[in-house]
């Protein structure tokens, strides 16, 4: 059997391999129209913090080490520009030659290329970089050492905008993010991208959100925004996002969907008989919903690789979709997500509900603990899981890998209390943040607790309920408090009730979301119609700053 791959990097290069395991006899040959396979993409922003030190640990694999240990004949700088899948052809351009290259089994891992948006005098810059290969990078670093600039701006607040972001600080630079959504990280709703944007802000990168690049002038060295700011900027990056590289594939008339990606089947077919696709390039479906999308991440790009081949060797594999798993460092916080946002979740209308938990690292009596919050996502009446967030200093993946299998296992949220974490001061707790979401969803689901979320709050407060804080004082001191709250703390409630008005409707709230909790059974129990101020007054006071007085 004679097997070409065209794309030798993630996918591509995990199906070469587990092919070659699966079939010492088959003929695999991989093109790759760049100078290098096999490299670590999402390494390439710590190489330009310095975090990398060599280059060449950005290079996983070489054709010789492939060839020697694979028996792979990987072909770098040849681009295959032509399919006739009718002759089971791919015609091939290097910078020599032009070839034709017959096979029996064609897999297509073409990835996706940078977004670069149609925006005038863009052209004509000379500063302006993307970054997604090694010859990227090389660009890159080639600039800064010969240009050595002192204002950088990056256009996009997406998980590689993020990372560049902090490595350019790092570098020395004077960073501006432009992000055309309304918060930076747009994977993850409002609230929970408040807290990247408050350690964006703390690490001295300034933020202008809600806006895009109108226009580029002086050859990059003016960059217009929509509403006539101009920003001075040394070296720009444009990370706006990426497209499905799908060029190929239509030369063979290859079918394709959402966004241009190729559409493949559960075996990883696409259209076109013996011509299948994986990666970043193609349509896979969501998980959680069954609907079609795009998830260019490199774990599932991974994962494909190996199942095609799997499929290729004639072992039983299927295509299951994927969830979309994401982790980003932001200077000493990290974010993550899985699964479906809540935004998400309001754009197709589905109906859920929504928990906002504060745990820690590890136990909160052993030295340096840090604090993790956790949004949970999930259906009100079944308990599915749609999706979860977190962010945090520490314990972030761990958090968010669980809650990823979850979804992955099909388990609901009655399920997640019953889950056993290993349990030391140093490592956890013995009620796990994970633990402690599936408790708090739990009880909204059966009916123990009532909860508003912050984007309500004000509205309830104009309809007339007393937002009731049970901190202590000294808290209200130090840390503020939100506008038009009575306070009565926690420990005094059951011998002040009398001072609770029972013809309004109350809204408690605290300092996590913990004792007012306890505040709303004290109240319910005593009549009261009581909800919970879902994250209280730490989740409230970070996307809503200006609403807390000092």
């Amino acid at each position: 059997m004679k097997i070409v791959i065209i794309g030798g990097v993630a996918g591509g290069m995990s199906a070469a391999t587990r092919l070659r395991r699966l079939n010492e006899n088959a003929e695999i040959i991989v093109l790759e129209k760049g100078p290098y396979v096999s490299f670590a993409n999402c390494g390439l922003p710590y190489y330009v913090a310095g975090e990398i030190k060599e280059r060449t640990d950005l290079l996983v694999q070489t054709p010789e080490a492939l060839q020697a240990r694979f028996s792979l004949d990987v072909r770098p700088n040849s681009e295959a520009v032509f399919i006739d899948a009718a002759k089971k052809e791919v015609i091939v351009q290097t910078r020599e030659e032009k070839y034709t290259l017959t096979y029996d089994k064609l897999i297509l891992s073409p990835g996706a290329k940078p977004f670069v948006p149609p925006t005038i005098g863009l052209a004509e810059a000379e500063n302006v970089f993307t970054l997604r290969s090694v010859p990227d990078v090389d660009a890159i670093s080639a600039f800064i050492e010969k240009e050595q600039p002192k204002k950088a701006i990056v256009i996009g607040a997406g998980f590689i905008g993020l990372e560049m972001a902090e490595s350019l600080v790092h570098r020395g630079m004077d960073v501006t993010i432009v992000e055309k959504a309304p918060h930076v990280l747009p994977p993850l709703d409002e609230e929970m991208a408040a807290y990247v944007s408050k350690e964006l802000t703390a690490n001295g990168v300034k933020l202008y959100t809600g806006l895009a690049a109108d226009s580029f002038e002086e050859k990059g060295k003016i960059i217009v925004l929509e509403n006539g700011k101009r920003l001075e900027s040394d070296l720009t990056l444009l990370s706006v996002g990426v497209n499905p590289e799908t060029s190929l594939a239509q030369t063979a008339s290859i079918k394709t969907g959402v966004r241009g990606g190729i559409l493949v089947n559960e075996q990883y077919e696409t259209s076109q008989k013996d011509i299948y696709a994986v990666g970043d390039a193609i349509v896979v479906k969501q998980q959680i919903n069954g609907k079609d999308t795009m998830i260019a991440l490199a774990s599932p790009a991974n994962r494909q690789g190996r199942q095609v081949a799997d499929v290729i060797s004639g072992l039983n594999r299927k295509n299951k979709g994927s969830i979309g798993t994401a982790i980003v460092r932001v200077f000493n916080l990290a974010a993550a997500s899985t699964g479906l946002s809540e935004r998400q979740l309001q754009q197709a209308n589905e109906t859920y509900q929504v928990v906002h938990i504060q745990g820690k690292s590890h136990a909160g009596y052993y030295p340096n603990a840090k604090a993790i919050v956790l949004k949970l996502l999930f259906h009100p009446t079944t308990g599915k899981i749609y999706g979860a967030q977190a962010v945090g200093e520490d314990g972030v993946d761990k958090r968010i890998d669980i809650i990823a299998t979850a979804i992955k296992a099909e388990m609901i949220v009655e399920d997640l209390p019953e889950l056993e974490f290993t349990y030391a001061p140093p490592f956890g707790s013995a009620k796990d943040p994970v633990n402690m979401a599936g408790y708090a969803a739990l009880n909204l689901m059966e009916g123990l607790s009532d909860s508003v979320q912050w984007y309500e709050l004000e509205d309830k407060q104009k309809e007339g309920h007393v937002l009731l804080d049970v901190r202590n004082a000294d808290e209200l001191t130090s840390n503020g408090r939100l506008k038009g709250a009575v306070n009565i703390p926690l420990d005094s409630l059951r011998e002040r009730l009398s001072e609770v008005p029972k013809d309004q409707p109350i809204i408690v709230s605290c300092h996590s979301g913990l004792r007012s909790y306890i505040a709303e059974r004290i109240l319910k129990e005593n009549g009261y119609e009581v909800e919970n101020l879902d994250g209280a007054f730490a989740l409230y006071s970070t996307v809503k700053p200006e609403k807390v007085e000092k």
